[in-house]
């Protein structure tokens, strides 16, 4: 067999190739994610009065004292979904245990209040967008403080805001910290319209 003969073959079966898989391929999926699943296709979008403020897939971080904080993110700068990954820290590094032991601080925890491991351990994609029923019910004392809110009021929004286990039985509940924020703002805004 000569060289040309081998050669055309591999190129032919490469172009087919390509063009099934890297294009046909794409195309087909994303077209029926777009009409089985429009919201998550779309990237769960949050709009408020035609602005986009964020995803329910992504977290964002949030710092100030009248908001509920999210997981600590390793994703770059934070939540940076570009650079997403975990910390890759294991459990006898010290530079891990320096910074729990920071966020511990940061957070108010104490032996008479242990800070839930969820708001200062990083998710391993770092860019988790939920944290536990239990990490929200921490921070609300501190929220309703410096809200000026009662603590029932705040508990009833986060109560609102937790989503129970997929289907049932997957996971485990959770509370997405974008939403519970929005909802401490006011009304909750609207998903893109699809098409």
């Amino acid at each position: 067999m000569t060289f040309t003969k081998q050669l055309v073959p591999a190129v032919l079966v490469t172009l087919v190739l390509t063009v099934l898989l890297g294009l046909v391929y794409p195309l087909v999926v994303t077209g029926l994610a777009l009409v089985l699943f429009p919201a998550q296709a779309r990237g769960s979008l949050l709009v408020d009065h035609g602005r986009v403020i964020g995803s329910r897939l992504i977290g964002q971080p949030f710092s100030g004292p009248g908001f509920f904080h999210g997981r600590p993110s390793a994703a770059g700068s934070g939540y940076d979904a570009t650079a997403s990954s975990g910390s890759n820290l294991g459990p006898t590094s010290r530079a891990l245990a320096d910074r729990v032991a920071a966020s511990v601080k940061d957070s108010g925890g104490s032996s008479a209040r242990p800070v839930p491991a969820d708001l200062v351990t990083a998710s391993g994609s770092g860019l988790d967008p939920h944290i536990t029923p239990a990490a929200a019910d921490f921070q609300v004392p501190r929220v309703a403080r410096e809200r000026g809110m009662p603590e029932a009021a705040v508990r009833e929004l986060v109560r609102r805001a937790t989503d129970g286990r997929q289907w049932g039985f997957l996971g485990e509940p959770r509370v997405n910290v974008l939403e519970l924020n929005l909802a401490l703002a006011g009304p909750q805004p609207s998903a893109p319209p699809s098409g």
